[in-house]
């Protein structure tokens, strides 16, 4: 754990999000040519978006060079590349650290935010992501407009549930997005750096956690959460920018490094030859891996 913590936080380069659920994942598959007609079940579909992050993760354009982690869904855990465990096959054979989504997704809007659902079965997904190997979690509530009370409750909550990962030998990503088409978003992020550096000023001294952020507003405006001693690393999601566009506000942002999803897969398509499919792979990687390191 201490090698792998230790390269979270000193090491060069961003975070692969791998990680569609079950309600996203039509939509990365469609993107990537696949669309609903070719699959009549989910199980048909998981296999489908598995064999696309199969493809993906045994590319030799995505290595440890400019890779830091993988964040993966449950199913993906669940399954093996090349003969192992997904995560096995990472950080064994690649180097890459491998990181789970947790959470069951979003909850009705109120107060101008989104909360996580309940994860009723958090303690025995933990037991078996520390059997799979895994190194830290992730999970996702959204900020839509900026609301005092909601902001609160949605980093209360992150908070309450990253604390119980981490006693479980976890480094969470607590990811508070803040919508980027929002009205109000800088104000939204002000309120809710507040609110997180209450919390870090709570924290017992050995904790150690991660956050996923919008891109904000304002450059280098999360750069006195990167300083705090509880904070491993700070990454950023890119959120519905096109990938140039988000490589572009990411290098503005020292320090902060991606951990992008659709900016990553972006122009990658099932029909396309390995040739073809790898060159993609490694301009889309080496771009973000510069605005990381900007």
């Amino acid at each position: 754990m201490n090698e792998q913590l230790v390269r979270m936080h000193t090491g060069k380069g961003f975070i692969a999000a791998l990680d569609q659920s079950g309600g996203s994942t039509p939509k990365a598959l469609k993107l990537y040519g696949i669309d609903e007609s070719q699959y009549h079940n989910d199980d048909e579909m998981f296999d489908l978006v598995h064999e696309m992050r199969t493809r993906i993760m045994t590319s030799p354009a995505f290595t440890s060079e400019h890779i830091l982690a993988a964040i993966l869904f449950e199913n993906t855990m669940d399954r093996k590349v090349e003969g192992e465990y997904t995560a096995d096959y990472l950080w064994l054979k690649k180097g890459i650290l491998p990181i789970l989504k947790v959470d069951k997704g979003l909850a009705e809007l109120a107060h101008g935010v989104q909360l996580m659902k309940p994860i009723p079965d958090l303690d025995d997904l933990l037991k078996r992501a520390k059997e799979r190997h895994i190194f830290g979690t992730k999970m996702r509530s959204v900020i839509k407009q900026a609301d005092e009370e909601g902001i609160r409750a949605i980093v209360d909550q992150q908070f309450e549930v990253g604390l119980r990962i981490y006693a479980a030998g976890f480094v969470p990503i607590l990811e508070p997005e803040v919508d980027i088409f929002a009205a109000d978003k800088e104000k939204s992020e002000a309120i809710l750096k507040r609110e997180i550096k209450r919390h870090l000023s709570l924290l017992e001294d050995d904790v150690r956690v991660m956050f996923k952020l919008s891109i904000p507003s304002a450059d280098g405006f999360y750069a006195d959460l990167m300083e705090d001693q509880h904070v491993v690393r700070v990454v950023a999601l890119s959120g519905g920018y096109s990938r140039d566009e988000a490589n572009e506000r990411l290098s503005r942002n020292p320090g902060l490094i991606a951990s992008f999803s659709r900016a990553l897969s972006q122009g990658l398509n099932v029909n396309q030859t390995p040739a073809e499919f790898d060159q993609l792979l490694k301009t889309s990687i080496d771009s973000i891996y510069q605005a990381s390191i900007a």
